[in-house]
């Protein structure tokens, strides 16, 4: 498949397993939903896709299937409404004709710089999130539909949870030799590259995830104290 590596496809069909296993056909709908629309932004976003590896399929559907697999239908919609809504935010936020601005000081940043957000990107996220809401309402699993507002909530706190996190916590690395700046710690120069800020261990998935697991924990929160 190529929108995913051969280890991104196993880990693909392991979380796709896992949501079928604990919701049925409805949360695997939910999941492909997320899967689907995500890759053809990204596609439309690149001009030529991209392949998820295993840590970003992890990072991106771990938690709903997770929450699946405990039976937690507002959990699994939760994950992958933040999901959802840091994807569309992030690759309809290419087309921003104005560069972003760091959430945390409000400067311009270089497009693609984690933390930076655009108005349009906000707004696309925003959509992504009230899309997975609107689909999570309408294919529910016997017992309730969660409110749209609720999943969509979730998906909105992830998406700046995210932006957060890459604006302050996340790795930044700067390349001895050019001063190039990267998320990576890979060498661009044949320079060693020295961290700037964050910390080495927070990546680019390891902030998807906390995304996702704050979207699942607020969806559960969410269905708790629905009427």
């Amino acid at each position: 498949m190529r929108w995913l590596t051969p280890d991104g496809l196993v880990a693909a069909l392991g979380v796709g397993a896992a949501v079928y296993w604990g919701l049925g056909w409805r949360g695997a709908a939910l999941l492909l939903a997320f899967f689907v629309s995500g890759s053809l932004l990204t596609q439309l976003a690149t001009g030529r896709g991209g392949r998820r590896n295993a840590r970003q399929v992890i990072a991106n559907g771990g938690a709903a299937a997770l929450g699946a697999l405990l039976g937690s239908w507002p959990a699994a919609a939760g994950a992958l409404a933040a999901a959802a809504a840091d994807t569309w935010a992030t690759e309809l936020g290419s087309f921003s004709p104005v560069p972003p601005r760091l959430l945390t000081t409000w400067e311009r940043v270089t497009r693609g710089t984690s933390g930076g957000v655009t108005a349009l990107g906000t707004a696309g996220g925003l959509g992504g999130a009230l899309a997975m809401g609107a689909l999570a309402h309408l294919l529910p699993p016997p017992g309730g539909a969660p409110g749209i507002a609720g999943v969509a909530t979730a998906g909105i706190a992830g998406m700046f949870a995210d932006s957060l996190l890459g604006a302050t916590g996340q790795g930044l690395y700067e390349c001895g030799a050019c001063a190039a700046r990267s998320e990576r710690a890979d060498t661009i120069c044949h320079e060693p590259m020295r961290l700037i800020r964050g910390r080495r261990w927070l990546d680019n998935d390891a902030v998807n995830l906390a995304a996702t697991v704050l979207g699942a924990c607020i969806g559960l929160l969410g269905s708790r104290f629905s009427p």
